[in-house]
C-alpha cells in the first residue's frame, strides 16, 4: 500500500483521478485505520489530506459552511454553532473519546456512512448539503440525505473528494437538540438516536415547524417526515409528545445486534423524542 500526502485540493485531486476506486481517502483516519486493521478495506493508495488548510473551518453567510476537514473538537467548541445549531455540537461532543473528536473530521464521519454516526441525524435536520469536486467534472452539490446511500456506502464518485458541508440558517423561535441511547454515558456508539428541531409559532404555544432525524434504528440515518407532519399545528404537550413518539416508533426498522435488540430500539424511541422536543421547546423559551 503506498501513501502520499497532497498539500492542496488539486493535488488530491489529480490522485484520485489517477487512481479512482483504488485510492482511499486519510484525514483523522479514526475510522480508517480501524478497518485497514481490521482488513475490511484494501486500498493501494492512500491518499493523505489532513494537512490541506482551506478545507477547514466554520463559517456563516446566511446559510453556515463547515470545512470537509473540520475536526469533532472544533464543532464542539464552536461559538458558531452554540446560536442555532447546538444538535450538531452535541452530536460532535459525544462522539468517542476526547482523542478521537481532535482528528475526527466531520466529513470522514459523513463518508464513512455508519448507520449509527451521531452527526448525521443533526445535519440532516439542518438540511444539510455536501460539495463534492472532481477534477474531471468539476463540482456539484447532494443533499445529504441523497448521499447516504447505505451502511458505509455513499453517492461519493472515487475521483470526488468532499469539499464543505452546508445547513441552512436558523429561523426565529427555532431550536434543536440531539440525544442518543447508549450502554454508558462516555464513548459509545449510540444504540439509537434522535435529533429534532422545532419551530414554534409566533405565540409559542403551536408547533410551526418540526424536523427529526433518527440514526442507529434503520440501515441509514434518515428525517422521520410521518412524524413531522403529526406534529405540525399542534400543541408541544406531554399528549402530543406521547402520540408522535408511537408514530416514530412504528415507523422505525431497527435491527438485532450485538449493542441491542430492536425491540429495545423500539422502546426507546418515545422516549428520545418527548426529550428532545421539551429541551427545544425550552431553549426557544430562553432565546425569545
Amino acid at each position: 500500500m503506498e501513501f502520499l500526502s497532497a498539500r492542496s485540493v488539486e493535488e488530491a485531486l489529480q490522485l484520485l483521478r489517477a487512481h479512482g476506486e483504488a485510492a482511499s481517502i486519510l484525514a483523522g483516519g479514526s475510522d480508517l485505520m480501524i478497518q485497514l486493521a481490521r482488513g475490511e478495506v484494501h486500498p493501494a493508495l492512500l491518499v493523505h489530506i489532513e494537512g490541506i488548510a482551506e478545507l477547514s473551518g466554520i463559517a456563516q453567510h446566511g446559510n453556515l459552511t463547515i470545512g470537509a476537514l473540520t475536526t469533532h473538537r472544533q464543532l464542539a467548541t464552536s461559538a458558531r454553532l452554540a446560536c442555532g445549531y447546538l444538535a450538531l455540537q452535541e452530536s460532535a461532543a459525544s462522539v468517542g473519546s476526547r482523542q478521537t473528536q481532535e482528528v475526527g473530521t466531520l466529513a470522514g464521519n459523513i463518508c464513512n456512512a455508519s448507520p449509527a454516526a451521531d452527526t448525521l441525524a443533526p445535519l440532516l435536520v439542518h438540511a444539510a448539503t455536501v460539495t463534492l469536486v472532481s477534477d474531471a467534472r468539476g463540482e456539484r452539490t447532494l443533499p445529504l440525505q441523497d448521499f447516504l446511500r447505505g451502511r458505509r456506502t455513499t453517492a461519493r464518485q472515487g475521483d470526488e473528494l468532499l469539499t464543505r458541508i452546508e445547513l441552512e440558517r436558523v429561523p426565529a423561535r427555532t431550536a434543536d437538540a440531539y440525544c442518543k441511547v447508549g450502554r454508558r454515558s462516555a464513548m459509545e456508539v449510540a444504540i439509537a438516536g434522535l435529533a429534532a428541531r422545532l419551530t414554534l409559532s409566533d405565540d409559542g404555544q403551536y408547533i410551526a415547524e418540526a424536523r427529526i432525524a433518527t440514526c442507529a434504528v434503520g440501515p441509514v440515518p434518515c428525517r422521520a417526515t410521518s412524524t413531522e407532519e403529526f406534529l405540525k399545528g399542534r400543541r408541544p404537550d406531554e399528549r402530543t409528545l406521547r402520540e408522535a413518539g408511537a408514530l416514530l416508533a412504528a415507523g422505525i426498522a431497527p435491527i438485532d445486534d450485538t449493542r441491542a435488540t430492536a425491540r429495545y430500539r423500539r422502546s426507546v424511541m418515545e422516549g428520545l423524542l418527548g426529550r428532545a422536543l421539551r429541551i427545544c421547546t425550552a431553549r426557544v423559551s430562553i432565546t425569545t
